[in-house]
């Protein structure tokens, strides 16, 4: 998978692993990352999927409609990516945190529904719920979920399910909701670094 690797100067804080939205690329969230932690090692990764010329994660059948066979495929890939990329790039992989926009976020969310120990804490802005499956058992492991009240794509009501699915299979889950729509904005980014300030102090 394309990417860029950033190690960083604290090797006991999380690797940063950035997940692009739709039409985004490797380059598009690291200021993200700057703002949740300087310090960390930072994994950037472009989506191996085109539409319609702009690179995502996994296809999807129609806005909203996910690809469900694509999806789990994808999130296989991804997984494995980042097993060969810890030991090329000789970081912890039981310590990696993403951070994930949009679709990017739904491949996270998708991580986490298939694979218990793939990720260790998440920030996931505008994410939707990627499948209505069984969850493994993710005690121990930390999400923010931004959401937007008047988000056209991704529904209020889809956050608190996604919410409500990832607290019932252990996880500790912090809601953070802005009165805005789809886009990404730097007061949620804001409360995403305060949050993780928190869980990794």
């Amino acid at each position: 998978m394309k990417h860029i690797f950033q190690k960083g100067t604290n090797p006991a804080k999380p690797t940063l692993l950035l997940l692009h939205g739709t039409g985004g690329n490797e380059l598009d969230l690291l200021p993200l990352a700057g703002m949740i932690d300087e310090e960390a090692s930072v994994l950037s990764v472009r989506g191996n999927i085109l539409e319609n010329g702009m690179p995502r994660f996994f296809r999807r059948l129609a806005e909203g409609i996910f690809d469900e066979e694509d999806l789990v495929f994808r999130t296989q890939e991804l997984n494995r990516f980042l097993d060969e990329s810890s030991k090329k790039y000789e970081f912890d992989r039981e310590n990696i945190l993403a951070i994930g926009y949009s679709n990017g976020a739904n491949i996270a969310a998708s991580l986490l529904f298939h694979y218990q120990h793939a990720l260790k804490a998440a920030i996931l802005h505008h994410p939707m719920v990627p499948r209505r499956i069984e969850l493994p058992d993710l005690t121990g492991t930390n999400v923010f979920i931004a959401a937007g009240t008047n988000d056209p794509i991704c529904s209020p009501l889809e956050s608190k399910e996604l919410q409500a699915l990832l607290q019932e299979a252990g996880a500790a889950v912090h809601l953070h909701w802005e009165n805005r729509g789809h886009q990404l904005t730097r007061e949620e980014v804001d409360a995403a670094a305060k949050w993780y300030k928190e869980i990794v102090s």
